[in-house]
């Protein structure tokens, strides 16, 4: 016999050596058997394995073993096969004493993501003693009356109550936050009774109680091992016995509440939620991962992750590993999924936390020195209570960042010694893997080179998503055309008064930024050929670019409005908006708007917006607001001008129109429709009188018709223009008036005016059809109805083209 088996000949179990079992309900196709070390170290041994282990009690030689093993497995099995076993199997595993009797030296994994110094609170005999009272709280009918006391509770306290008056009253009594903070502690040590009380229950044994650190924060443990010896609901009551306690928690919490009246308890309950919802993550070791693994019935996930996606590959599709043939199909689905999840994530997650640490460093840094500074004045001031918030505050941002650059350093550790130790013997390997560990710690140093944008605090207005992330590592990912898009980050450039300091990084201030509306296509009425697509675009087809002006963009027309909203900030062009509509009204509240803009930013330049509404009231109205609003400005302009003409006309009617009113009625508004295609070509200054042109000839038609016989009318109009002082700094705007009188637009004394814009896209006012809905609604430009239900109908808004250079200048 091989001086390593055992002295004697009869070979002796290592110290602390649990005989677990078979593990019910597994995931495997051959279920394990369960050892348990002394060092905590639980092993998966096949079942002839363990019957052998089993048979070693330090008494029996090898004969008599092989005689006990065949026995039990009823397979035949040689004094030889036990020799082979416990040398080659059961010695390296650190579960048999060594020849010379001694104990051996055994080598517990550890993982990455495992905890890390441990500290025994209480050993196996006092937690049996601690937890054996709570285990009465796993009756069927207390669990569902704390249940339905935790969904009430959860309900009333965030749909209900709120927090708001919680939090006040936590952040403004320092002693008050303690005590959440303390109760917040105290029940993640409960949540553990929970695990060992639900072991309690179900038959088994919890083990050791304590703390550690894992990943970044420190954490409670309790070692229940021995719930393997459960079926699968019993490992499962005891994952799930910790949330339990947390619900638990959180209702005694809601009867303290009633009975003092202090809001600031509320908060426990939040804590509670967002802690149970940490722990159902499966993604690391939380209460969610081993509830993942129990209800597979595969101990532990983690070393599934190597053989799952080997078995992935293309190649091995006909061969897979057989640590994933050894899983029953179900099982292997299951962990294929969770492997897939959480293999990207934990990735991800890994290399934003890698990229981003310097921000992240810089920020702690910054946040230690605000606390630094207010927990020296808590002192000064003995409010030690503040001062303890103080202080916490400070563990609070070092212990993650110290807890990173552990994790970080030994990730480097870990990976430099496996690749060294994989490629002995491999030169070209070693070489290769050498040379990905160097182009790592390239990027790492280019990402964490101490510039000062590197390690600069992150900022309350940054957003910190995904793509804010990756645009850092790659800027071109901020905009494919660099303009500032909602929803994402650019570059615009931007106009600041004189005298006023500029904003920084660390001192952001607020701005307007307005980016050019994007007009829908005009529709068409059936057989019209469609309009032609980007018609608001600049000659070259680029969309427009962003601008800052120092007011709030007119909020978009309401369903049954009218705007016309011309912007320009394209040197020597002209921007042109067109909308014209005729809505009819019956009966109820007549409240209409119609609305006229002119901004521009630019130079050499102009913007011209024109609306002109036609409001038909068949009957008698109780309400008639109808509102004529137009506004131009120019801001920081040079030799620019804007127009805004904004004309309304409203009429009541007795009745209908008479079939040869309508007639009249068509073709005035398709000469009308047709004035609006032409309209950029035609001088500002005849707009205003040709549109009052048209309501002439409108009320004459109302008013000769023998059926409408109008009862009253109004015209309004409320042109608006401003001109532009050059380069100066303010922005003029004139907000329009509903009188008779035009205001004659204006243009910048530095210069000549631009020239008359080319002809292109602008409204197509819609052929005027009597309807008999009480409300204005838009719809597209058609021939009269000659049906018996015709629809009210208004005109869609028109878009501008470029100014051609060629051109004479006209003025208003």
């Amino acid at each position: 016999m091989s001086p390593g088996t055992n002295h004697g000949e009869a070979p002796v179990r290592a110290e602390g050596i649990q005989l677990i079992g078979e593990a019910k309900g597994s995931g495997y196709r051959e279920a394990p058997s369960l050892v348990r070390r002394a060092d905590g170290q639980t092993i998966q041994l096949t079942r002839l394995l363990f019957q052998v282990l089993d048979a070693i009690d330090g008494v029996r030689d090898l004969d008599e073993i092989a005689e006990v093993a065949s026995t039990r497995s009823g397979r035949l099995i040689s004094e030889d096969n036990v020799r082979t076993l416990i040398e080659g199997q059961l010695l390296p595993l650190g579960l048999l004493r060594l020849a010379d009797g001694s104990q051996p030296e055994v080598r517990r994994a550890n993982p990455l993501l495992g905890m890390r110094f441990r500290y025994t609170v209480t050993d196996p005999a006092l937690t049996r003693k601690l937890t054996a009272p709570f285990a009465v709280l796993f009756n069927p009918l207390i669990v569902a009356v704390v249940a339905a006391g935790f969904l009430a509770s959860c309900w009333w306290v965030l749909m209900v109550k709120g927090l708001a008056s919680a939090t006040h009253d936590a952040f403004a009594n320092p002693w008050l936050l303690l005590l959440i903070f303390a109760v917040t502690v105290l029940s993640a040590g409960f949540h553990e009774f929970g695990h060992a009380a639900a072991a309690r229950r179900g038959g088994a044994t919890p083990g050791a109680m304590g703390a550690g650190l894992y990943l970044v924060w420190p954490a409670f443990y309790t070692d229940v091992t021995d719930s393997y010896r459960l079926g699968r609901g019993g490992r499962l009551r005891t994952d799930i016995g910790g949330l339990y306690f947390n619900a638990m928690v959180a209702v005694a919490t809601m009867g303290a509440w009633w009975a003092t009246g202090l809001d600031a308890l509320l908060l426990v309950v939040l804590t509670q939620i967002l802690q149970m919802v940490r722990q159902l993550l499966p993604l690391v070791r939380f209460d969610g991962y081993h509830i993942l693994a129990d209800a597979t019935g595969v101990p532990d996930l983690f070393q599934r992750i190597r053989p799952t996606l080997l078995g992935l590959l293309p190649w091995r599709w006909g061969k897979p590993e057989p640590e994933a043939r050894a899983l029953k199909p179900w099982a292997r689905a299951v962990i294929t999924v969770w492997v897939l999840v959480t293999v990207p994530m934990l990735l991800v997650s890994l290399v934003l936390t890698a990229v981003s640490f310097p921000r992240l460093l810089g920020t702690a840094w910054a946040s230690l020195q605000h606390q630094q500074a207010l927990l020296s004045g808590s002192l000064a001031d003995g409010n030690f209570a503040d001062a303890a918030v103080r202080f916490l505050a400070i563990a609070a941002v070092v212990l993650p960042v110290a807890g990173m650059v552990y994790m970080l350093l030994r990730l480097a550790r870990q990976l430099i010694t496996g690749l060294w130790t994989k490629t002995r013997g491999k030169p070209l390997q070693r070489a290769t893997a050498m040379a990905a560990a160097g182009a790592v710690v390239a990027g790492l140093a280019w990402a964490w080179w101490p510039l000062p944008d590197n390690y600069r605090p992150v900022q309350p207005y940054e957003r910190g998503t995904l793509l804010d992330a990756t645009a850092t590592v790659y800027p071109a990912l901020a905009a494919p055309d660099g303009a500032l898009q909602e929803g994402r980050s650019g570059q615009t450039v931007a106009l600041w008064p004189d005298g006023t300091a500029l904003p920084t990084r660390e001192q952001p201030q607020l701005s307007m930024v307005l980016v050019p509306r994007q007009a829908a296509e005009p529709a068409s009425a059936p057989g019209e050929p469609e309009p032609d697509e980007g018609a608001d675009k600049a000659a070259g087809g680029a969309a427009p670019p962003s601008w800052v002006f120092p007011f709030d963009k007119p909020p978009a027309p309401e369903e049954y409005g009218n705007q016309a909203l011309a912007v320009n900030t394209t040197d020597g062009s002209i921007t042109y908006d067109v909308a014209f509509a005729l809505v009819w009204a019956e009966e109820g509240p007549v409240d209409t708007r119609n609305e006229a803009y002119a901004f521009a930013n630019c130079a050499d330049c102009a913007a011209v917006a024109i609306g002109f509404q036609v409001v038909l009231i068949v009957g008698q109205a109780d309400v008639v607001v109808p509102e004529n609003l137009s506004a131009a400005a120019n801001y920081n302009c040079v030799r620019c001008l804007t127009y805004a003409l904004a004309s309304q006309l409203v009429l009541t009617l007795e009745g209908p129109l008479s079939g040869d009113g309508m007639a009249r009625l068509n073709a005035l508004w398709q000469e009308i429709a047709e004035f609006g295609r032409t309209l950029q070509g035609v001088p500002l200054s005849e707009i205003e009188g040709r549109l009052s042109a048209y309501k002439a000839q409108l009320m004459d038609i109302i008013r000769t018709d023998p059926s409408a016989n109008p009862q009253a009318g109004t015209s309004t109009q409320s042109p608006g223009s401003t001109p532009s002082p050059g380069a100066g700094d303010g922005a003029d705007t004139d907000p329009g008036s509903e009188s008779g009188e035009p205001t004659p637009g204006g243009r910048s004394p530095g210069g000549p005016p631009p020239g008359v814009p080319s002809p292109g896209t602008t409204a197509d006012p819609a052929v005027p059809t009597q309807g008999t809905g009480t409300t204005p609604v838009r719809a597209t430009p058609a021939p009269a109805s000659t049906g018996a239900a015709p629809a009210p109908t208004t005109g869609a808004p028109g878009t501008a083209a470029a100014a051609s250079p060629a051109q004479e200048p006209a003025a208003p």
